[in-house]
């Protein structure tokens, strides 16, 4: 991008407002009140990452909705730390159990939230049962394995591929992310958008972080497909903070000793946090939507990232940060937006309209 002071990438293909945004999506077919929602997740609680957190308030709006939801989790099982990222448990579902905890929620709807260990079985389950479900593309795992491992992304995909063909329909968060998959060969795509919790997440005194100012900050995993070296790296003004853990967390700490790096942090701290900064980063290529961003918006704060798939599917044409192929850049423009515009823009985004588009395309399988 040539214009260093633009606060946004036009892109003639976005519409305008980005969709999840107020009044830019149709409300679609509600579904049945009362609908027994049954919903298989590899990752769930304790784990903390973007598909937990959007199923947790996925879980909270669906039952404020009249429907009864179950979640299976890994922490109904044994399982076994995943190589490098210890945090993330990988369940081994005895299948007998698995099928009895199916049949006996009685569900009628099913929902596959992820591709791994319990995925697998449960899928395995609902083909042999001949029973109809629903899955969703939450994370681009074949980049992820792309940054650690010489694997081919036509082969992770052509994996994933096979994994999704016998899903009703395929949820998938963005427009962009729609036409990517559509482009490898994936049907029955399904947009079913994000939200944020603008109680929690709201402007507050950012007396809560100290250091020079500008603060610019970064939320979320510390691992390598997240690319926060792009961000430690650059030469900006004031002091960098990290919130979060993961992989990458020592080797970086070691690399950037000026960086103010606070581990993990949740709810009100979290929520701190993010008010306390004056511009959020967001150095990730590979992320499908980045509900950190959204986060960020709620606390008023402004959003310097990259212009790829994800960030412009969430800012798109709106003015409430930059997003450059220029990472030092993006910032330096986005210091200049107005928290209030950043916070009325995040109101756009709700959990309810999320949670009304789940459960129509999951009550229609």
């Amino acid at each position: 991008m040539t214009d260093a002071v633009a606060l946004h990438r036009a892109d003639p293909s976005l519409p305008d407002p980005p969709a999840g945004a107020a009044g830019a999506v149709p409300r679609p077919a509600a579904a049945r009140h009362g609908e027994r929602i049954l919903i298989v997740s590899d990752a769930w609680q304790p784990s903390v990452n973007g598909v937990v957190r959007t199923l947790e308030a996925l879980t909270v709006e669906l039952r404020a909705l009249g429907h009864a939801v179950q979640v299976i989790g890994p922490e109904r099982f044994f399982s076994l730390p995943l190589p490098s990222y210890p945090e993330v448990r990988l369940a081994l579902p005895p299948p007998a159990r698995l099928r009895a905890m199916i049949d006996g929620f009685a569900p009628t709807a099913i929902h596959i939230a992820t591709e791994g260990p319990l995925g697998l079985a449960a899928r395995r389950h609902c083909l042999a049962r001949k029973l109809r479900f629903t899955t969703a593309f939450h994370t681009r795992f074949p980049e992820y394995l792309a940054c650690r491992l010489p694997v081919p992304l036509t082969w992770s995909y052509a994996a994933l591929r096979r994994f999704h063909a016998p899903a009703d329909a395929v949820m998938v968060a963005t427009p962009r992310l729609e036409r990517t998959l559509r482009g490898r060969g994936f049907t029955r795509l399904r947009h079913w958008t994000r939200g944020v919790d603008t109680e929690l997440f709201r402007p507050r005194d950012k007396s809560h972080l100290d250091g020079p100012r500008p603060i610019s900050l970064y939320v979320g995993r510390v691992a390598v497909e997240k690319n926060l070296e792009a961000f430690l790296a650059l030469d900006l003004p004031g002091c960098k903070y990290v919130v979060g853990d993961g992989p990458q967390l020592r080797w970086l700490q070691r690399r950037h000793p000026a960086v103010r790096f606070l581990g993990y942090k949740q709810g009100e701290e979290l929520a701190r946090c993010y008010a306390a900064a004056d511009v959020f980063v967001f150095p990730s290529r590979t992320d499908t939507f980045g509900l950190v961003l959204l986060e960020a918006l709620a606390c008023g704060v402004p959003v310097a990232a990259y212009a790829v798939p994800g960030p412009l599917d969430v800012i798109g044409r709106s003015m409430v940060g930059c997003l450059d192929d220029d990472l030092g850049r993006a910032v330096q423009a986005a210091l200049a937006v107005p928290a209030a515009a950043c916070r009325a823009y995040a109101m756009g985004f709700t959990w309810r309209n999320s949670a009304r588009q789940f459960a129509a395309i999951a009550a229609a399988a």
